[in-house]
């Protein structure tokens, strides 16, 4: 420690004996920084504070229904994108900075100087503010009001383009998509015209599967038809054709012998007329028995002869339509059976023809939902379109506009002023301190003794105090004049800041 105020003696006396060079060189620096900083011209800033968002009731309304633009990846790439090289040299026109620049090289470094001064400062995700400054208030506020007109020109621009392309690209994969749908309907309706009976149907079956049911059927009704004739003609070759008139009574020919003759004339007279033989014959049987139900007696006093077996003719009746159920069933079988084969060997001719049609109505159906989705997408974009220009879903507002600033914003005089000072001072006290350290001089006996030579003893400065007094008031005059001269450049910049 004894060691380092002896240090700091030493430097303070070689600093002191220096004094003057160290006054003066501070007097320089601070009279040149002083100018200096009095000739550095103003700074003026101006700013503009934007909002973008979506409008908070539309959106949701919306959602699901329209294809949302502007959304806030995009005014965010725009913003990221402000300060490119079209949009600067577009500002240059229109504030007629361009005019100050000599061939391309200096529009060039003009349009670097732009975006390294131009300050873009995102406080939000919906909120962001542009600064620039520039010694010509003017110039900052046509700068600033130029990158606000040029934000918002883009993002209008950029939002009906993007509506144009994508626009423009649905009409034309419609109107392709269009055509290929009606190029595969005329494909599809010309194979089906072809191959009508070899594809399914409405409920899934082909006629050539139905003729092979119906055939299938009709030999089935057909055999049922045989087995019914043989159990008829069993009962009918056991059955009298005639009855005598007792057999006839005692069979009910006075109940249900009349009532089944009867019956019998009945379909006889549906099917003939009454000249018919078996109609007058059924017609003769009916009054024979009535006239025996009554008790009444035989006709001219005779015998009443044998007569018809109603049992008898009901199963040769039903004999009779059955064997034309027969005949009508095989002439069905034979022609179903022709068009069954007709069909088999053109279905043999071309294999694979439900497959081809599967695979053609595969890929039409793909391309019909295809097709009515581009549709689909249109009138979203569309509707989306609608909202963004009509509605306003998208809300661009300068909340704070760019002005022309009164006041400069800088340089900091007071604090450059200051600054100076300490420097100066600093630089005079550290440079006389410097150069006495160079003149090599031995300031106490311990300096002496470090060389290793013989030191007998030292004599001690017995001067008066009232004889240092006026070096310390000279040197206190010289730093008390170079701070009235710092006071004095102090005012006037605060003068000129208020009087600007």
């Amino acid at each position: 420690m004894d060691e380092v105020i002896a240090l700091g003696m030493r430097v303070a006396g070689g600093a002191w004996r220096k004094r003057w060079l160290g006054i003066a060189l501070a007097w320089v620096i601070c009279l040149i920084g002083w100018a200096g900083v009095m000739t550095l011209p103003p700074k003026y800033e101006s700013s503009a504070q934007l909002y973008v968002a979506a409008d908070p009731v539309l959106t949701p309304l919306l959602e699901g229904i329209a294809i949302n633009g502007n959304t806030r990846e995009e005014f965010s790439l725009l913003q990221r994108t402000l300060l490119s090289d079209p949009n600067l040299n577009t500002l240059l026109d229109k504030t007629g900075l361009g005019l100050n620049a000599q061939g391309p090289g200096a529009r060039e470094a003009m349009i670097r100087g732009l975006r390294s001064q131009i300050e873009i400062v995102p406080q939000t995700d919906n909120l962001f503010t542009i600064h620039y400054q520039s010694p010509n208030p003017k110039k900052a506020f046509e700068v600033v009001q130029g990158l606000v007109n040029i934000y918002v020109e883009r993002a209008s621009v950029r939002n009906q383009g993007d509506i144009d392309n994508a626009r423009t690209f649905l009409d034309s994969q419609i109107t392709y998509f269009h055509t290929q749908l009606k190029q595969l309907e005329q494909r599809r309706a010309s194979f089906q015209a072809k191959y009508l009976q070899l594809l399914p149907g409405a409920n899934g079956v082909s006629a050539f599967e139905q003729e092979q049911a119906k055939v299938r059927q009709l030999n089935g009704a057909l055999e049922d038809a045989v087995a019914e004739r043989s159990i008829v003609e069993k009962q009918l070759a056991s059955t009298k054709p005639l009855l005598t008139g007792a057999q006839a009574l005692s069979s009910g020919g006075g109940g249900a012998g009349l009532a089944a003759a009867e019956s019998r004339l009945a379909e006889l007279k549906q099917q003939y007329t009454d000249a018919y033989p078996g109609v007058i014959a059924a017609q003769r049987q009916v009054d024979a028995l009535k006239r025996m139900a009554s008790g009444g007696p035989a006709v001219g006093g005779v015998a009443t002869p044998a007569i018809a077996n109603p049992v008898y003719e009901q199963l040769r009746l039903e004999l009779l339509k059955i064997d034309t159920a027969l005949f009508s069933l095989r002439r069905q079988i034979k022609s179903s059976t022709a068009e069954r084969d007709r069909l088999s060997a053109l279905a043999q001719s071309q294999p694979g023809i439900e497959a081809k049609y599967i695979n053609l109505d595969r890929n039409y159906s793909v391309l019909q939902k295809e097709y009515h989705s581009l549709i689909e997408r249109r009138e979203a974009m569309r509707i989306g379109a609608a909202a963004n220009v009509d509605a306003n879903r998208i809300q661009l507002q300068v909340i704070n506009p760019p002005q022309v600033p009164r006041l400069p914003v800088g340089p900091n005089r007071p604090l450059l002023l200051s600054a100076v000072l300490v420097l100066g001072v600093g630089a005079g006290v550290a440079v006389a301190a410097l150069l006495a350290e160079l003149e090599g001089r031995y300031e106490t006996l311990d300096d002496l003794k470090k060389l290793g030579l013989p030191v007998i003893g030292g004599i001690s400065d017995i001067r008066k105090r009232a004889s240092h007094l006026g070096p310390i008031l000279r040197v206190a005059g010289a730093m008390a004049l170079l701070f009235v001269i710092f006071s004095g450049f102090m005012i006037g910049t605060v003068l000129m800041q208020r009087f600007a």
